[in-house]
This record gives C-alpha cells, sequence and structure tokens, in this order.
C-alpha cells in the first residue's frame, strides 16, 4: 500500500453527473446495490464493494481506471484501487 495515490495523471472526470440512476450494471442485470462508485477515467457508475456484483472496482481492474469517487450525495472522497488509498481530490 502506498502512503498516496500515484495515479492522479488518469483522472479526467471529477464532476458527477446529474440524475444518476443507479449502478449501470446492475440496472443491466436487474441487480442491487448498496452505495455508488464513479470512475473517474470515464464516468461509468458501479456499485461498491459492499454491494453484491462490486462492478465499480471490477470496471477499474478490466479497464485500467484506477480511481474511483464517491458518487454518494455530500462525499467528495476518491480511493486508488491500485494505492489502496483513499483521499479529496481538491480542483
Amino acid at each position: 500500500m502506498s502512503a498516496a495515490c500515484t495515479h492522479t495523471d488518469r483522472i479526467e472526470i471529477l464532476e458527477l453527473p446529474e440524475g444518476i440512476a443507479g449502478c449501470e450494471d446492475c440496472l443491466a442485470i436487474g441487480g442491487r446495490w448498496v452505495h455508488l462508485r464513479m470512475c473517474m477515467t470515464c464516468g461509468k457508475i458501479g456499485c461498491c464493494d459492499s454491494s453484491p456484483n462490486t462492478h465499480a472496482t471490477k470496471h477499474a481492474h478490466a479497464a485500467d481506471h484506477p480511481i474511483l469517487r464517491s458518487a454518494e450525495p455530500g462525499e467528495d472522497w476518491s480511493w486508488c484501487v491500485i494505492d489502496e488509498v483513499a483521499f479529496v481530490v481538491t480542483p
């Protein structure tokens, strides 16, 4: 585990989209989720690791998009799945 994220150069999207319907993959398969995360490289919305399908982390590894941010109201933290570190991005 790193003390800091070494992948911040991969961040392309900072802001959450308007009107998030839910985890894109869960919606497609009729699944359920606990909390939502957004990929900060491509903007994909996925479910957290407490959700049955862990779509956000699966996407991060499969697409080589290492940084997720919380898509929950009032939360602004991000998580690097490679360095396993949480942080807040300051614009």
